[in-house]
């Protein structure tokens, strides 16, 4: 989440640097309870949609879309990904940018919340890059559930672990995990390995 990635972005929309909204992201994403929606899963974000902009039908949308989609995260909360669409639209209309992108970049956000049908090839992008984690080499997804349990450490062991059993269930019965042909010939193997080992220690 470097400045100059974001300074060029802002160019891309047109737009000043816009510094103060940057150090709030950087803030936000930092927060101390944050053990995996952090600046790190976003860098990672970033990475992967570098390796794919190609694909995007609006890449600076995709990417500003990444920026925030974790920008809000509270554990308690059940509209972090509302809230977080919601600020990146006010950030888009306090800079005069026009109401059709706001719109595309808001539901953009709004798909990463994984349960709501994806209408579009920017929104099956988007998911294909939060989700990439899930096709992690082993190491690197273990410490993620490390982190996500971290994050939910005042939730009861049963309680996480049937909760958190449901949720990798539902990605493992999916006909895809992955949606663009990129990832899931890239990741689909290594991620339904991965739920399964995941489903089996839970």
């Amino acid at each position: 989440m470097d400045l100059h990635r974001w300074t060029r972005l802002m160019r891309q929309f047109g737009l000043t640097d816009n510094q103060t909204t940057y150090a709030e992201l950087i803030r936000a994403y930092t927060e101390k309870h944050r053990h995996y929606h952090s600046d790190t899963h976003i860098n990672a974000c970033l990475q992967h949609f570098d390796a794919v902009q190609c694909f995007a039908e609006y890449p600076a949308e995709v990417e500003l879309a990444l920026w925030f989609h974790d920008a809000i995260y509270k554990p308690l909360s059940s509209t972090n990904e509302l809230d977080s669409a919601n600020w990146c639209a006010k950030f888009l209309a306090d800079n005069s940018i026009a109401d059709e992108i706001i719109q595309r970049v808001h539901k953009l956000i709004m798909a990463t919340c994984h349960s709501t049908e994806l209408v579009g090839n920017d929104e099956r992008l988007v998911v294909d890059i939060d989700l990439a984690i899930l096709g992690a080499p082993e190491n690197i997804y273990q410490v993620f559930e490390v982190n996500v349990r971290n994050e939910y450490q005042w939730v009861p062991s049963f309680i996480f672990k049937s909760k958190r059993k449901e949720i990798l269930q539902a990605f493992l019965d999916r006909h895809r995990i992955y949606h663009h042909a990129y990832f899931y010939d890239l990741l689909e193997h290594r991620a339904r390995e991965n739920l399964a080992a995941a489903i089996s220690q839970l």
